[in-house]
């Protein structure tokens, strides 16, 4: 079975009513990053990033999967697919998608703030400003990599991406470092197609679909299936 790899950024999300994180309506021309999603914004203004991700489970909670993740799911029917997003919303796996790798965390957990391993289910409850973790007793922050520090899964993320037989960018300016890092990965000879309405700078070898992610990957996935089942 070929090994499918699907890079997804916001923009595949973006359809189901969440906001892009760059642009003139994304969230960071809303929001200062240093206030809200640094380690130091956590120690200085700890109510202020708890109520920002507060306010982004909300959204999340409130949004429904797109036809594009949808389209990703149905590819687990004909390929061994892995997703890796950019994305700490959970419509990836709300879709049907069995194996998702969140480089910058998730929305639906908090962490311990000693030992970032130790996670919490939250769902689509809201987290209060001194809830401690059950097993180290520490202060619980959001499971999300803030900017500035290291991004765990990113090793695993590129092996996935060095086996892949198809590569598919979704939704991402290809921007934001490492993970912007991971199309330099994809062996030589590996079909390489990006999805997005904003053509990127880095298109070399690659199948650019101008398109939004509602409507390119379906187009998309459909044509995959159809040369896999014509085989």
């Amino acid at each position: 079975m070929k090994k499918i790899v699907v890079f997804t950024g916001s923009g595949i999300s973006a359809e189901s009513g969440l906001a892009t994180f760059r642009g003139d309506r994304g969230t960071w021309a809303e929001h200062r990053i240093e206030d809200v999603c640094t380690p130091e914004a956590l120690i200085h203004n700890r109510e202020g990033v708890i109520d920002f991700y507060n306010g982004r489970r909300r959204e999340v909670c409130a949004a429904s999967p797109n036809a594009a993740h949808t389209a990703v799911a149905e590819l687990e029917r004909y390929f061994d697919v892995t997703v890796i997003t950019q994305n700490i919303d959970d419509l990836h796996e709300r879709a049907g998608s069995g194996k998702v790798i969140h480089l910058h965390g998730e929305i639906g957990k908090l962490c311990s703030s000693l030992d970032k391993s130790l996670t919490v289910e939250i769902g689509a409850g809201m987290q209060t400003y001194d809830e401690r973790h059950p097993i180290d007793g520490s202060l619980l922050r959001p499971f999300i990599v803030f900017f500035g520090e290291a991004v765990p899964l990113m090793e695993r993320a590129a092996e996935e991406t060095a086996a892949a037989d198809i590569f598919i960018v979704v939704g991402t300016s290809l921007q934001v470092y490492p993970a912007a890092s991971l199309i330099h990965y994809v062996k030589r000879g590996v079909p390489v197609y990006l999805v997005d309405p904003v053509k990127p700078a880095v298109t070399d070898n690659v199948r650019y679909i101008e398109a939004t992610a509602a409507k390119g990957v379906p187009a998309l996935a459909d044509e995959l299936i159809a040369a896999e089942r014509g085989r």
